[in-house]
């Protein structure tokens, strides 16, 4: 899979309630529920439901699995 076909099934999945997976450092997993509410060339925007925050991740971090999506 390439980056020009991950930008586009994020944005199929845009406004739609999804799990993330999200590696961070040091072997630290974060998962949560959000909204894709923006996507831009490099990055896209995700709103955590309940806390209202807005995290912003790039097309290559998905494409490396630092950040898992499922519906």
């Amino acid at each position: 899979m390439n980056i020009k076909k991950i930008k586009e099934q994020i944005e199929l999945l845009k406004n739609k309630k999804i799990h993330f997976k999200v590696n961070g450092s040091r072997n630290q997993i974060e998962e949560f529920d959000g909204i894709i509410t923006e996507t831009y060339n490099y990055i896209f925007i995700i709103e955590i439901d309940n806390l209202k925050i807005k995290k912003s991740f790039s097309y290559s971090d998905v494409l490396i699995n630092n950040i898992e999506i499922t519906k």
